[in-house]
Formats: C-alpha cells, structure tokens, sequence
C-alpha cells in the first residue's frame, strides 16, 4: 500500500484558445515537478482551453484541437514521470463537459465531470456545458482522489459523495477570478468542506489575465485540521511539490512553503497590473496610448501601465486646450518623467476651432453648454485614435467607476480606447491606491521605486478643465459621500431608506440612483477592463438601457 506522495500544485497561466502552447506549458510544469520528485501533477480547470472559453468551446475544431493536446499530454506520461491531474474539455455522446483527467503511464485513466455548473455573476457555463453526475472518487496509486472542478467545492453535496465513497484528499482544479471579496469567500468554503468531510484539500487556482477577468492563484493546502500547510503567492506562476503521508487518521500534508500575505490595496494594484499586461501581451499590441491630463485618473493609469508593460512601451500625450492650466502641464510633465515614460504634446485648439466654424450656423443663437464641452474631449479621442492607427500602440481609457456610474463621462471622447485600467475602481480607491505606490514597489513590477505621482495630483481638486474655473464637484457630490451611495445600490442593492439610515440625504440618494441608470447606454459602449470589485458593470451587473422602473 502506498504510504507516501508527493503532489505538485501547478500554477500556470493559460491563454483561451491557444491549446499547443497551453499544453506546452503543463510539460513545462511537469518537467519542473518531476525534478521536485512528484507523483502527481494537479493544473488549474479547464487549463487546456484556457478559462473562460465562451462559445469558443462550442466550435468542433476548437474540441478537436484540445483533444489532441490531451493524448499528447497523455502519451508524455508514459515516460516514468509525475502523472497529470488535468483540466480540459470532454466530449461524450453529443455532450461537452467541463472535465479533468487522469494521465498517467501514457495514457487516460479516468475521467471526471463538473457537477454544478455556476450561471452567475461573470459565469454562463449552463449554456455550454452538461452537467455531470455527482463523481465518484478517481484510483490513484492506492490513493483515493476526490476531484472537485471549481463550483464544485461552493456547496456541500460534491464533497459528501466524494467522502462516502472513501476519497482521501479532496483536489480542486480551479478557474476562479480576483475580486477583493472572494479570497476570502473561497478560502471559507474550502474550510466548509473540511470541516464537513474530515479530509485534506488541495485547491489549485490559474493565474493571469483573460478580458476582464483576472485570476489570482494563491492556491493553497488545508490538512484535514483546516491549518493552512502550503500557500503560492499571488500573481504569480508556479509548481510547488507537497509531500504526503498516510496514518493512522488518514492522509497528511507535511509544512510547505507559505507566501506572505498581501494586503489589500497590493492585490487590487496587482490585479490591474496583471490585467493589463495579459491584455496587451496575449493580444500582441506593441504599447499603450495614455491621454495625459494632469489629473490623478491618467496618472494613476500610467503608473499601473508602465509597472505592467516598462516605461518604453507606455506613450503618454498631453493635448492641451485653451482651459487647460499650467498647473496641469506641469504635473502630466513630472509624472511622466517620474514613470520614464515618453511625453509628447498635441494642441487640440485647431480641432475646436474647426469645429467652431463648421457648427457655428446651426449653435447661432444658443449658449454653450456640454455639447462644446464635449467637442474637446472628443477632439482628444479622435488624436489618440489617430496615433494608434499608425504606430499600433493601444488606447487605454482613464474613466474611474465613479465616473462611469453617473455617466460623468463624453462617448468617444475620453471613452474611447480599447481597455479601461481603472473600469472597476471607485475614486476614493484611485486615491488610496496613488498614495499607497508612492510608498511602494512589489517584485516583479517593471516601473521606477519611490515616488511615481506628484504630491500635487493627488492633492488638488479634481477637474475635466472643459470650461473656465471647472471643478468635478460642481455638478456631483464629494467623492467620498458618492462612492459610498453607489457602492450601497451597486454592489449591495440596498434601498433607498437603508442609505438614507447611513447617513445620506435622500433626495442625493434619488438623484445619483436616477444618474446611474440613465448611463447604462453609455456603460454598454465601453471599452473592458479589469473586474475588482464583487459588482463590476458589464460582466457582473446588467441592467436594461430602456429602463421605466423607478424605485
């Protein structure tokens, strides 16, 4: 009987679609466990396809393709080393399944299907998988393994079958996406299924970015005693070896390598670095466009661009116009020279003035308002745009949440882009976050330490400068006192009455409510962009643009 193992937890960052080099990737992995002396190789779900596949999944090549690459992976087994607890696709009687399987001694020895199959928040799979029977456990090397596929772990019917049919460890292959709740929210179910089963569990997580979503890792190892035995770090790929030993009580996992915790506002800045490079390198843009303004949105999106891509794929333009102040030039200057990043200027005067002429018979007779306003930051869009056709770099938009919740934002002006950095974040947590990379630099980050955002952006009152003397807070309220009214209707759903009993004005309440749904038109036309918060708009929360209700 087999009394001894050593089970590698694989960390790999998958591209969807890209089915050789994934599978590239877990031969890499293996030959790195092999050196470590595993047995058993777990990857993260569906790892193969990449994760979330969408309707991709649903094309017969695309199938075929991973199918392929898994007799491949499985003929590779066949060489003596670690065999491979891997995530893929699987065909079976007209049925697709979310799957893993068991390579081992170069061939497939068993099969395993996704029981609960998630259809909410950022996740469709009803749609294109077949829900599999609750699994029985899957023969290892005298070992009973008890695969749980991601949803699998949520609830506590998966884990009590594996239990009563003489699972030992309890493995879940995972494609489980940041958000700055559900860290915590995993891990608490991982503990729920120890507590309930009494056994060791192994939760293997994919790292990396994939539109919108990006994935953490941080797999870890809970022993049957729910201690923590092995943690990988954040943000990072990577194969660490656990050591296992049967007695008495059943399996257990010696101590491993634990990653330092990472705090809050580090795991929210990661996770948009992490974001943006995989959307800019796994789409093959050469660099990046940044609209600089002088103000703490572009600055803020800078920093994380050039701390994801390196200062010489980050080009930041500075287009002034007749609003725009010293003061402002002055800051979008010393930010870009304190990331290292190109800085060139456009004066957009001569647009506005062009468009002065051509509008001026159909504005006679009427008073600026917005649609001047807008002119200018369309004006903006348009160079951008202009660059980007013909050196390649990519536009990135520097809207916050904040400003995207109540439309406070000009269509194909400064939305225009093909990925929004700062999409899911709140002001108040562009602020925090500015201050908190002045202060600091992780490993592995690719921008300048120290100071990267002047004191003053930070310190002065936010401003579009469409119009003379121009304050954000003109027409909207502090921004502490909006984030918190939209992060109650957005992201909790509570009433009116409950944020009224929070402290704020209800007619304010009634207002920002009223402004948040107009912009849902505006929100649709959106370019992507990292999904932070437990509600992000787009992927979490979609609501009607022809919308009559009222609350």
């Amino acid at each position: 009987m087999t009394d001894r193992l050593a089970i590698a937890l694989a960390q790999i960052n998958p591209t969807v679609g890209a089915v050789a080099a994934n599978a590239d990737k877990v031969l890499a992995a293996r030959s790195t466990a092999a050196g470590q002396g595993a047995d058993l190789m777990v990857t993260p779900e569906l790892v193969i396809n990449g994760y979330p596949p969408e309707d991709l999944v649903l094309r017969p090549a695309f199938q075929e393709q991973v199918e392929e690459a898994v007799a491949r992976l499985a003929q590779a087994t066949g060489d003596g080393g670690p065999a491979i607890l891997l995530g893929a696709t699987h065909r079976k009687d007209g049925s697709l399944y979310n799957a893993v399987y068991l390579l081992d001694e170069g061939g497939v020895r068993h099969i395993r299907h996704k029981h609960d199959l998630p259809n909410y928040g950022v996740f469709d799979e009803k749609r294109v998988f077949t829900a599999g029977p609750l699994p029985g456990p899957i023969p290892f090397r005298d070992v009973l393994l008890g695969a749980l596929v991601c949803e699998d772990m949520w609830k506590p019917d998966v884990a009590e079958c594996l239990e009563e049919n003489g699972a030992d460890i309890l493995i879940v292959p995972n494609g489980s996406p940041y958000d700055i709740i559900n860290i915590e929210a995993r891990l608490m179910q991982a503990v729920a299924r120890v507590t309930e089963t009494g056994l060791p569990l192994i939760y293997v997580n994919q790292v990396g970015g994939q539109d919108e979503l990006v994935f953490d890792g941080a797999s870890f190892v809970l022993d049957a005693g729910r201690n923590l035995r092995c943690q990988l770090a954040a943000w990072e790929e990577g194969v660490v070896t656990t050591h296992w030993t049967r007695g008495e009580d059943g399996w257990s996992c010696a101590p491993a390598a634990i990653a330092p915790e990472t705090g809050r506002w580090e795991m929210i800045y990661r996770a948009m670095v992490t974001g943006l490079a995989d959307y800019v390198g796994k789409n093959g843009f050469p660099g990046v466009l940044i609209g600089m303004s002088g103000g703490i949105d572009s600055a803020l999106t800078a920093a994380v661009a050039v701390d994801a891509l390196g200062p010489d794929k980050v080009h930041c333009v500075m287009m002034p116009s007749r609003y725009t102040s010293q003061e402002s030039l002055d800051d979008a200057a010393a930010c870009s020279a304190m990331l290292g990043a190109r800085l060139d200027s456009v004066s957009i005067g001569p647009a506005v003035e062009a468009y002065g002429t051509m509008l001026a018979d159909l504005f006679a007779g009427t008073a600026p308002n917005e649609a001047e306003e807008n002119i200018q930051a369309r004006a903006r869009g348009m160079t951008l745009m202009a660059l980007s056709n013909k050196f390649g770099h990519m536009v990135l938009s520097t809207g916050n949440k904040s400003e995207m919740s109540v439309g406070y934002a000009t269509l194909y002006g400064d939305m225009c882009g093909g990925y929004s950095v700062l999409k899911d974040v709140y002001k108040t947590t562009v602020y925090a976050l500015s201050e908190w990379r002045n202060k600091h630099r992780p490993d592995g980050l690719k921008g300048p330490e120290g100071m990267v955002i002047p004191r003053n952006i930070i310190d002065k009152a936010p401003t579009a400068e469409l119009k003379d003397n121009q304050k954000d807070q003109d027409t909207l309220p502090p921004y502490d006192v909006l984030d918190d009214i939209l992060e109650s209707l957005v992201e909790n759903e509570m009433t009116f009455h409950a944020i009224e009993e929070r402290g704020h004005d209800r007619a304010l309440v009634e207002r920002i409510w009223a402004m948040l749904l107009r912009a849902e038109y505006k929100r649709r036309q959106a370019p992507p962009g990292v999904k932070i918060t437990a509600r992000a708009f787009g992927r979490d929360r979609r609501y009607p643009i022809t919308n009559r209700f009222r609350s």
